[in-house]
């Protein structure tokens, strides 16, 4: 259930807040509508990258009891970046980038202990994209200890458009994977680079796989298959800071 304050119901309050810029996390909208409006809210959408789906009406009546009129979007705490924005302005500063990307991770407690440890250990911004992420809601919030307002996060909508502009941008990326027969130590995380990290149950997509520079896995003598993904990225960014600052 979305906390009362993350969402707003209702055409005319729906229309009002994008046309006043608000910066809005994805919007739902009733499966069934059709018409001038739901063309309306789709052009908006598209301008403007919103995230939009189509959802049941059990969808809404779950999220509020109020009259949504077939449609909710939910606001964001946080503004979002552009990855295309962000890079150029790290080598401008002098800055070696250094990007964390979350693929497939939707559980806003472990996205807020994420940014939690990236922005602690040095990660210049957090990527997260349209589909299958955690929201930025209060939780991710006060899990994070306000980090989330410290650390840019961009939202994409392709991780294999993203990986692609940030090889073309002079960075090697790099994804945790257990099959692969590398370390974390065995890599260079002294140059520009971004880390793929993924949901714990399917780990980073194949698709993500296939594009990356190399993959690691952390060593580990347990018989536990895998660390929760919110405590692997505070090992790995610490390795990375401990690499940088040698």
């Amino acid at each position: 259930m979305a906390d009362a304050e993350d969402i707003i119901y209702g055409r005319n309050p729906v229309i009002e807040a994008i046309l006043a810029n608000k910066e809005i996390d994805k919007i739902l909208l009733l499966s069934s509508i059709r018409g001038p409006f739901e063309k309306e809210i789709r052009m908006h959408c598209k301008e403007r990258d919103i995230p939009l789906q189509y959802v049941p009406s059990h969808k809404l009546d779950k999220l509020t009891k109020k009259n949504h009129q077939g449609i909710i979007a939910f606001s964001s705490i946080v503004e979002y970046h552009s990855i295309e924005n962000i890079v150029p302005l790290l080598f401008e500063k002098g800055e070696t980038p250094l990007i964390l990307i979350l693929d497939g991770i939707t559980d806003v407690r472990n996205f807020g202990a994420i940014v939690r440890s990236a922005e602690v250990f040095g990660a210049h911004t957090v990527v997260i994209f349209e589909k299958k992420s955690a929201r930025i809601n209060h939780d991710a919030m006060k899990t994070s200890a306000g980090a989330i307002l410290k650390i840019p996060i961009c939202r994409e909508k392709s991780i294999t458009n993203t990986m692609k502009y940030l090889n073309n941008s002079g960075f090697q990326v790099f994804a945790t994977d257990l099959d692969t027969d590398y370390y974390i130590s065995d890599i260079d995380f002294t140059q520009p680079c971004a880390v793929i990290l993924g949901d714990e149950g399917e780990g980073v997509s194949d698709a993500a796989l296939k594009q990356c520079d190399k993959k690691f896995k952390i060593p580990q003598v347990g018989e536990i298959d895998s660390l929760n993904v919110s405590v692997a990225s505070g090992v790995i960014l610490y390795e990375i800071l401990k690499q940088r600052t040698v």
